[in-house]
């Protein structure tokens, strides 16, 4: 079922800017170049919401987790870009040695070429969850019938290979525009983005990959790692997997409990 969707403060006075240019322009027509200027400030703004992942500015934005979460000094492990056939098995294997559960953030396309490794990823304690279809690095450009039709269409897959809806979307690299919180209300879904990233697409050095998730790692923290996609070290393997044992240690070090998105946010 849809939930309810509220524009965010910033939309609801850009809607009021826009009637208001209109009811200018037809009032006095010779005010037009400040009506433009204004309403360009106005879509620049937007745009530049839309360019930071961690932003609320359009809509509601998970960025950690609950005072509940971090009550019981809990963090949230999420992994992007898979299901990958070379790298994800290990991580379930490094995952199941701590006895922790993760979030995937799947992406629909890879999850039907590789249906029972999604399966095996719930089948382990963990959740899949919504990456989009095509993981389009023009998401945030989309209207929003293609950004309903790209999330939708990863929803269907997930849901029909798991047996579990998805609850949580990511966009690509975090990157959206004003469609997307109204979208998800429409599907049902919640924007899930991080406290701390590690880059580990692009950077294949584990000792600055991990150094980036430590940095003042604390309860609530949600991390933001690749099992798909992932840089290569000097040695040619995914960067995530000589981090994640040694991001693990340190977690329990700290008496931190990783869980999923899901567990934290019920």
């Amino acid at each position: 079922m849809p939930r309810p969707w509220h524009p965010s403060p910033i939309l609801q006075a850009s809607f009021v800017l826009h009637g208001a240019a209109a009811c200018g322009l037809l009032a006095a027509p010779g005010l037009w170049p400040w009506a433009v200027g204004v309403l360009g400030a106005n879509h620049a703004l937007l745009t530049l919401a839309g360019l930071l992942p961690r932003c609320a500015l359009l809509g509601p934005t998970l960025t950690r987790l609950p005072a509940a979460a971090v009550a019981r000094r809990q963090v949230a492990l999420t992994l992007d870009d898979g299901p990958d056939p070379e790298v994800t098995p290990r991580v379930l294997d490094c995952l199941d040695a701590a006895g922790v559960r993760a979030s995937f953030f799947c992406i629909g396309r890879r999850a039907r070429a590789h249906p029972a490794l999604c399966r095996e990823i719930v089948a382990r304690g963990h959740r899949v969850e919504n990456h989009g279809d095509a993981h389009s690095w023009a998401f945030a450009t989309f209207g929003p019938g293609r950004m309903r039709a790209d999330i939708a269409a990863a929803q269907d897959t997930l849901a029909q290979i798991t047996g579990q809806p998805p609850r949580f979307f990511r966009a690509t690299a975090g990157l959206r525009n004003p469609f997307l919180e109204p979208v998800l209300a429409s599907l049902d879904l919640s924007l899930a983005a991080w406290t701390r990233r590690a880059y580990d697409t692009r950077q294949g050095e584990p000792e600055q990959v991990l150094a980036r998730l430590e940095r003042g790692l604390g309860p609530g923290d949600i991390l933001l790692l690749h099992d798909g996609n992932a840089a290569r070290t000097g040695n040619g393997q995914a960067v995530l997997l000589p981090v994640l044992p040694r991001l693990l240690q340190q977690l329990a070090a700290r008496q931190l409990h990783p869980v999923t998105l899901q567990e934290s946010c019920p």
